[in-house]
């Protein structure tokens, strides 16, 4: 399956600058007093698990049509006391700069600000469905021990992917797809494809992830 070239806009530029200006600030006050981990951590659930959940309150915070003091009190409400007093004041400077729209953008250049910090390599990882906590493990693991640096998964859900897993690290793929291999289970979806794939997955990871040398040696003797 190719992938279509994605262009940055201006908009997408803007985005881009203003999140690493907000995650140098973010994550030099974190690292001062040695709550990094967890300040980004809180940061992701607050992107992905509150806003990508609640658009209503994603398009509240980034409008203009709401005062500071309003976003102010809904930063008390739903986030002081659960997350990180660095975080709350975080989002309240953002807040009286009107830039609470750009929280995924601070969360991305944050998470590799924090990789740089660490020397982790980042791997994104697309299945057709969600993966297991056990496979999830199984793939860090692995990869790990094939690239001999920590790494961190950026997960996607390809629905169009139609078994196992692609792999991306840097312009590497490591490709398990088996979606030949699951025309039968196809036929079965009813009896629990979800699971069946999942098994499958796990099966083949072992195999595909851990011959990544050879996929790559074969690579380059082919160009």
């Amino acid at each position: 399956m190719s992938e279509a070239t994605e262009y940055p806009t201006v908009l997408d530029i803007g985005a881009e600058q203003l999140g690493k200006t907000y995650a140098r600030a973010l994550m030099a006050a974190a690292d001062n007093q040695g709550v990094a981990d967890e300040v980004l951590g809180q940061l992701g659930e607050i992107v992905d698990d509150g806003l990508s959940a609640n658009p209503r309150l994603a398009a509240a915070l980034a409008s203009p049509r709401v005062s500071e003091s309003e976003k102010n009190a809904v930063v008390d409400r739903l986030f002081a006391g659960h997350i990180h007093p660095v975080l709350t004041n975080a989002l309240k400077v953002m807040n009286a700069h009107g830039r609470l729209g750009y929280l995924s953008a601070v969360r991305d250049a944050a998470a590799d600000i924090r990789d740089e910090q660490l020397g982790r390599v980042v791997a994104e990882i697309r299945t057709a469905v969600p993966i297991t906590d056990d496979l999830r493990e199984d793939v860090l693991r692995r990869l790990g021990e094939t690239l001999g640096r920590h790494v961190r998964l950026k997960e996607r859900i390809d629905t169009d992917l139609i078994g196992g897993m692609v792999v991306r690290v840097g312009d590497t793929v490591f490709d398990s797809s088996v979606a030949g291999r699951l025309a039968k289970v196809r036929q079965k979806v009813h009896d629990g494809f979800s699971q069946q794939l999942m098994r499958r997955a796990e099966a083949f990871v072992a195999a595909d992830v851990g011959s990544s040398d050879d996929t790559q040696s074969s690579d380059a003797a082919a160009q």
